[in-house]
């Protein structure tokens, strides 16, 4: 039997056991809270003034500032403007479509600029930087800035993007800059090291080229934003570093002034320092607008550039291959004469159209009719015979043509590192034919290179370079774009004379076929042989009879000498000989292109040129004329350039 006293000492502990077990858990829940507190306020105090620092604070990358690019007389063509962007994060976005629909109430984008939005967004993933617009009016800027409390994951950013003041006279000089693609940012570390959303890169010309040093660094922007993410105060800036600024050797005023020569044309215009190699001018028509690609071009510009026949979006003075036609009859002259096959007093007779030389049942006709007679080398470049010259290349061979043509600057890339569009062109020879088409050379062929027809082709800027090298008394020199200081004018010419008073014989030209000739190296064996071509091309310009005689220049200070091409774009068939259509009466795509090259002054020379009229007609009547009118005027302005390049402390 229990007693009541043995139930009451079991109460007590079954009380006491509960209050034990209650004030554990109560100390246990306690030091849990404490613990848990500790955690928060000391352990992971670091971790929780980020996460609240990140909610209060935002930080902006702002875009590297490109480098600026100079003409020679530090002329701006390549500069930077302030525009306003509209970024977006989408996963910062509550509800997309409500957002759109709040951007189409307060700056007014329309349909389309909506539906661009959505294009775009469905392109990228959700954590990307979406940019809305990247070119933003100020009216817009500031609503944004207004109503940004109510806009959530927008952002207006302050950036720079691309100008070219003068646009379309220099885009195929400089190129145009372009919204950095995946591919960019893959292939080339720099620009994956300053990315930064909407970085506009270079995608051609010196933009390009010049890339890793225009680039600069991105800058950074830190605010302090309300609940509402608006910016209520800036904590830091860092406005990064700016590219690299670059002056090139390009004379603005001379490359406009080529550039509206050539409007309503297709064709080239390039203008060189026979000496330094500076270029001057490096104009090709038709041009398109670099600004329109800054900020994405319409879809229906870029098919008008794409459609036209005339292919804007090829810098022909670079790109543009063409048979050089009798512009490079003056170095089949000397390669002959440097390889001892002919004499100046060589004399053949040309009977023209009526009785074309005949070689294996092959006719090759001279452009005059009549014909020109008894001709000796020096008349046969002043009047550009076609039939002396089948034989002067019959006598040399395309071999040794080759050579010398290659030493003095075709079939070459002259801008390596520049223009990476650059072509090299053909230099046609035996081996050539052989390895590139698996038959053997033919003599006809021969025959037709020597007049600059056939396989061999080349760039306006390597005839311009052929031209520089006759001009300097033979002597190897680089052409450049971008002026460095790095060149002496008065050093080269210094060296230049030393060197002609000097043996200066190459006993065996042959052996220059597969080497490189250093900068001012002479590329002759008998300077007399330069200075005879050089005469002959002086009689071609300012003799009677001369093919380009009606662009002569009287005056001594402007006093040229030069040589007209006339290069076929198709077989002219017995039947079209005949009928001898007037140029008007031929269709455009079948008319010969007109060329012209010419160095100048004549008695102190300093600069070379050449032009190129797509399907111009004929080299004396269409292109020697533009030559007459740029000597005049590069020569009016060599001593404002010359005075320039002083006051830098340069002589070049």
């Amino acid at each position: 039997m229990i007693s009541f006293g043995d139930n009451k000492i079991s109460k007590n502990r079954t009380i006491n056991r509960r209050m034990f077990i209650l004030g554990a858990a109560k100390i246990i829940f306690l030091t849990g809270i404490v613990g848990r507190l500790f955690s928060l306020q000391i352990s992971e105090s670091s971790k929780y003034k980020y996460l609240s620092d990140k909610n209060r604070l935002r930080e902006w990358k702002i875009p590297p500032q490109r480098g600026i690019i100079e003409d020679y007389f530090g002329n701006v063509i390549a500069a930077n403007d302030q525009v306003f962007q509209l970024h977006i994060i989408p996963e910062q976005v509550e509800n997309f479509n409500y957002l759109m629909l709040r951007l189409k109430n307060t700056i007014n984008f329309n349909d389309k600029q909506i539906k661009a939005i959505y294009k775009k967004k469905s392109k990228q993933k959700p954590w990307e930087t979406l940019i809305a617009s990247d070119n933003l009016t100020w009216s817009q800027f500031s609503k944004l800035n207004l109503f940004l409390h109510e806009l959530s994951g927008v952002k207006p950013v302050l950036s720079i993007a691309r100008n070219y003041p003068y646009a379309k006279d220099l885009v195929h000089v400089l190129g145009y800059v372009g919204e950095a693609s995946p591919s960019d940012i893959n292939n080339y570390e720099f620009i994956k090291e300053n990315h930064v959303p909407g970085l506009r890169v270079g995608k051609t010309g010196l933009e390009k080229a010049l890339e890793k040093d225009l680039i600069g660094k991105y800058g950074i922007k830190r605010f302090e934003v309300n609940a509402y993410g608006k910016r209520i105060n800036e904590l830091d800036f860092s406005s990064g570093q700016q590219g690299k600024n670059f002056r090139t050797t390009i004379d603005l005023e001379i490359q406009i002034y080529a550039q509206k020569i050539l409007k309503d044309k297709s064709g080239s215009i390039c203008l060189m320092d026979i000496y330094t190699g500076d270029i001057i001018a490096l104009a090709s028509s038709p041009t398109f607008n670099p600004n329109s690609f800054i900020h994405g071009i319409k879809s229906e510009e870029w098919k008008e550039i794409k459609a036209n026949p005339l292919k804007p979006l090829i810098n022909k003075s670079i790109a543009g291959l063409y048979s050089p036609g009798s512009t490079i009859k003056p170095l089949v002259a000397l390669s002959a004469l440097e390889f001892d096959v002919i004499k100046p007093s060589m004399t053949v007779q040309c009977k023209g159209h009526d009785e074309p030389t005949e070689l294996y049942g092959q006719k090759y006709h001279c452009w005059k009719e009549k014909g020109h007679g008894f001709m000796k080398l020096r008349n046969a470049i002043k009047q550009s015979c076609d039939t002396y010259f089948y034989e002067v290349a019959r006598l040399l061979g395309v071999d040794r043509l080759s050579i010398t043509a290659k030493k003095y600057g075709l079939g070459n890339e002259l801008l390596k590192g520049f223009y990476f569009e650059e072509k090299k062109g053909i230099v046609p020879n035996t081996k050539w034919k052989k390895n590139t088409l698996g038959r053997g050379w033919v003599l006809g062929e021969t025959l037709i290179t020597g007049i600059g027809q056939g396989y061999i082709s080349s760039t306006p800027l390597q005839l311009c370079l052929m031209t520089a090298h006759l001009a300097n008394g033979g002597f190897r020199i680089k052409p450049r774009i971008v002026d460095d200081g790095s060149i002496s004018f008065e050093d080269i010419k210094a060296k230049i004379e030393n060197q002609l008073y000097e043996t200066a014989l190459i006993p065996n030209l042959n052996a220059l076929e597969d080497t490189e000739p250093k900068f001012l190296e002479p590329m002759f064996r008998n300077h007399e042989n330069i200075k005879f071509v050089c005469d002959a091309m002086y009689g071609s310009t300012n003799e009677l009879y001369g093919t380009s005689y009606s662009s002569r220049i009287e005056d001594e200070k402007y006093q040229f000498a030069g040589k007209t091409g006339t290069s076929q774009v198709k077989r002219i068939t017995e039947a079209e000989r005949e009928a001898d259509l007037k140029i008007s009466e031929i269709p455009y795509e079948e008319r010969d292109h007109a060329l012209y090259v010419a160095f100048g002054p004549y008695k102190n020379p300093r600069y070379s040129v050449s032009i190129l009229i797509e399907h111009g007609g004929t080299g004396s009547s269409t292109a020697a004329p533009i030559a007459k009118k740029i000597f005049k005027k590069v020569i009016n302005r060599h001593q404002e350039r010359e005075d320039i390049r002083k006051k830098r402390g340069q002589i070049i």
